[in-house]
């Protein structure tokens, strides 16, 4: 939205506190730096501890040359809200801005660690290309709102902090994710939770009684279905349940320009993993890192797969190491990975149950004028959508209660009513997948691994 249409929402709704951190953020992106402040002090006399404005005021200070100022004053906010993420990344800037890249880090870490959206991945490359580590040698940087670090033993139930620091810092990116969501934060999906719990959890939580029967715990699954229902999100979870180290691995994390660079970096992500076991390794869209190698004769691409079915085999050492693969076109996987000892266990993830999209509603409808929700009845209307579709369902509702709103001058509330009449203007994009998917799971289904998709679909072979 831009400046103007702001301003003339502010002056229906003067004392809306998000709509004068917006204004003061967009007035702050126009350099309009004294009217941004204006806007901020608005918000103070509102809520006094509120801790964006005192963020935004420390930015501003900043922003005018005044950094030792900006430094006490988000110093002396993290004092009072140590849990206040956006404060601990202010801090890292202005850290990074002097020179004190390894403080940096530890305000960077501090920061994702209580909310991993604020990560910034470019800021992080930064510190990291200047110097910035974040452990040494079996010892954890702790830092302070004063700046000063204490190095405290390896004694507690952190595995990660003892990991090759050097080696984590030569692959200059940041793939480990906090684990600290959990099943009960993944609405609805009760039969995948359970299958997850039968395949992954229980082994995972019970070692011993696995290795008295001869078998390993760890190995791989293969989370498949429509894109946009969650896999990642239920990935996160399974490490939060069985307290585990969570890595995530895009594309880009492994790809390198130079041949045998991809294969080297993808051994030490799994060495890394290994060496933070109990630890959940997950591969996002992994059918392009494991193709079907004959869709690739003469490319180097058949090398790197080469070396990650070397990584996943049986005579690699992964006990405690859980890999996690995440596809919307299993049947585009080269079959080696499917063996026993690899991917042998595939849980299909379907679209969003009734219960599912209601608790998506609910999700969405927070911080949002919204009366009359009625998530069960519109819920009911979005069968089949994914969770991505209930967001464009949402977002054409508020696209069309703003403008309403902006031409009355006044907050206009989003209802029930609109989100079913937006739901009927949004097609669910599962509907492509399955028709995908069940041609493979008719006609190339031989080993039986997508008989889940006909049983979703109520198909008999």
């Amino acid at each position: 939205m831009d400046l103007d249409s702001l301003r003339a929402a502010l002056e229906a709704s003067p004392e809306n506190i998000p709509l004068l951190l917006m204004v003061a953020t967009a007035l702050e992106d126009e350099f309009e730096l004294d009217e941004s402040r204006e806007m901020l002090d608005r918000v103070l006399k509102l809520d006094p501890k509120n801790s964006s404005a005192q963020v935004s005021i420390a930015r501003l200070i900043d922003l005018e040359g005044r950094t030792s100022e900006a430094v006490l004053r988000i110093e002396a906010l993290l004092e009072k809200d140590k849990g206040c993420a956006a404060g601990w990344l202010l801090r890292s800037r202005l850290a990074f801005k002097e020179g004190e890249v390894t403080a940096a880090r530890g305000y960077y870490e501090k920061a994702i660690e209580i909310d991993p959206s604020v990560s910034d991945e470019s800021f992080l490359g930064q510190i990291i290309k200047s110097g910035g580590s974040s452990a040494s040698e079996g010892k954890r940087a702790m830092v302070t709102t004063s700046g000063d670090f204490l190095e405290e033993p390896d004694d507690d139930e952190d595995p990660f902090s003892g990991l090759d620091a050097v080696a984590a810092h030569d692959l200059e990116m940041e793939f480990r994710v906090k684990a600290d969501k959990k099943f009960e934060d993944v609405g609805g999906m009760e039969a995948v939770k359970e299958d997850i719990r039968m395949k992954i959890i229980h082994p995972l939580k019970n070692p011993d009684l696995f290795k008295a029967y001869g078998k390993k715990a760890g190995g791989g699954v293969l989370l498949y279905g429509p894109p946009g229902c969650g896999k990642t999100l239920l990935s996160q979870a399974t490490a939060g349940e069985i307290k585990a180290n969570f890595f995530s691995v895009g594309l880009h994390q492994v790809l390198e320009m130079y041949i045998g660079e991809s294969e080297q970096k993808l051994h030490r992500i799994f060495e890394l993993a290994r060496k933070a076991s109990p630890s959940v390794l997950f591969f996002d869209e992994i059918d392009a890192l494991a193709a079907d190698r004959r869709d690739l004769r003469g490319s180097a691409g058949r090398t790197l797969i080469n070396q990650f079915l070397t990584e996943i085999g049986e005579e690699a050492e992964n006990e405690g190491v859980l890999i996690l693969g995440a596809t919307n076109a299993p049947w585009h996987l080269d079959g080696a990975f499917l063996r026993p000892g690899r991917f042998d266990r595939l849980i299909f993830v379907p679209p969003p149950d009734q219960i599912a999209r209601e608790e998506i509603l609910r999700i969405h409808a927070k911080e949002k004028p919204v009366v009359s929700l009625e998530e069960a009845a519109v819920a009911r209307k979005c069968d089949g959508f994914s969770g991505a579709d209930l967001r464009a369902v949402f977002d054409r509702a508020t696209e069309s209660k703003l403008e309403e709103a902006m031409k009355k001058g006044k907050i206009i509330p989003v209802t029930g009513k609109d989100l079913i009449k937006s739901s009927r203007s949004v097609k669910p994009s599962t509907r492509k997948w399955f028709e995908s998917a069940k041609n493979y799971a008719l006609y190339a289904n031989q080993s039986g691994f997508y008989d889940d998709v006909l049983h979703y679909l109520g198909i008999k072979k």
